[in-house]
């Protein structure tokens, strides 16, 4: 922590959003995307509907050309679709603040309702991404069986108060310093100190 801290001591939210409902559908087109791929989409599909219940006035299909370059569009559209009409419906337009009630939505997983709770809400959450638990499972953290048992260990790891920034601070890290390839031990400022298990 207080490397990390030292490193990046105020990690900015990597994907650009104006409130909770643009952040859910940005956190939804990340998957298996890059944020930086995901910020060049986003103001094209917010200039047609940044809002659900414009969102909801657009065909999958309509959804679907926009966003084709973040990767499986059918599936991301067909979520974002779904997930706006129904906050529309129900949550009279405004994203609901409850994970629960977030993960019911269609196409939103529990690391994508995390990431919310923590961004949007302020609510601490530890979401675990593949690049959270490849770390956690390198810096022995973790038995690294799965993200869900990682996010568990992680959260006993470290103070809840800590657990929003920390987890952006990973995030950085392993991009900056940590990679799944080519990673050089000695020049990353954490696995050179304490050592790491490699993940091959």
């Amino acid at each position: 922590m207080a490397e990390l801290n030292r490193l990046y001591p105020d990690p900015p939210i990597p994907l650009e959003h104006k409130d909770a409902y643009t952040l859910l559908v940005s956190v939804v087109l990340s998957a298996q995307c890059t944020d930086e791929r995901v910020n060049k989409i986003t103001p094209l599909l917010f200039a047609k509907a940044d809002n659900p219940a414009d969102m909801a006035t657009l065909s999958v299909d309509e959804i679907a050309d926009i966003i084709r370059p973040c990767g499986l569009s059918p599936m991301k559209s067909k979520g974002i679709y779904g997930l706006s009409k129904i906050i529309t419906e129900e949550y009279h337009g405004e994203v609901p603040d409850k994970i629960e009630l977030l993960e019911k939505l269609p196409g939103v997983g529990h690391k994508t309702a995390s990431v919310v709770m923590a961004q949007a809400f302020g609510v601490p959450s530890f979401p675990v991404d593949t690049h959270i638990h490849r770390l956690a499972t390198r810096w022995g953290l973790t038995n690294g069986k799965n993200v869900v048992q990682t996010e568990r260990d992680l959260k006993k790891c470290f103070p809840e108060a800590s657990w929003n920034k920390l987890h952006l601070q990973i995030i950085y890290f392993g991009r900056e310093y940590c990679p799944a390839r080519g990673h050089i031990i000695e020049k990353c400022p954490i696995c050179n100190v304490i050592g790491c298990k490699e993940i091959r």
